[in-house]
């Protein structure tokens, strides 16, 4: 049982070219198309009966009709085309800096975070320094001052070995 025909319909230069077939592949393959213009957006099947008549005669076949009159083709230059199928295009409100805004206060409240506690580190560092440095006097005082006892009593013991031996 042959299956039911349906009209499908592209445009080609100033002409739709419309082929009455089984599916949407047979119409691709009447057309000699390789690409998926259904998918595309480009064609479409026809339900108006005054448009399929002609193709449903002639099954399989392409068949081809003005877009209008030679007057009108001339008058609809590409850009007016493309205009005509476009909806108008909504202006979109200007964006707002205000994100923009907050994440640059954001940035600057952090570094000056960052540099207090950077600073308070400093300041820590420096008492350490000093107190490293008071330390290491102190050491070094203490280290002399033992040396020089031991330096001294190595000398009394030095002393009292000799007058012992004799």
């Amino acid at each position: 049982m042959p299956r039911k025909l349906k009209v499908f319909r592209t445009p080609i230069g100033f002409h739709d070219a419309y082929v009455a077939a089984p599916s949407r592949k047979a119409a691709l393959a009447a057309w000699g198309s390789d690409a998926d213009l259904f998918a595309r957006g480009v064609a479409e099947e026809v339900t108006d009966p005054e448009l399929m008549a002609d193709a449903l005669a002639s099954p399989g076949e392409v068949v081809r009709r003005s877009r209008g009159t030679a007057a009108e083709q001339l008058a609809m230059t590409p850009a007016k085309r493309r205009a005509s199928r476009r909806a108008p295009a909504k202006a979109t409100p200007r964006p707002s800096p205000a994100e923009v805004d907050a994440a640059e206060e954001a940035l600057e409240t952090m570094e000056r975070r960052h540099r207090a506690a950077q600073a308070e580190i400093a300041k820590r560092k420096a008492a350490l320094d000093l107190e490293e440095r008071s330390l290491a006097r102190k050491q070094a005082a203490e280290r002399d001052a033992l040396e020089s006892a031991r330096e001294r009593a190595r000398a009394d013991y030095d002393a009292a070995l000799r007058k012992w031996r004799g």
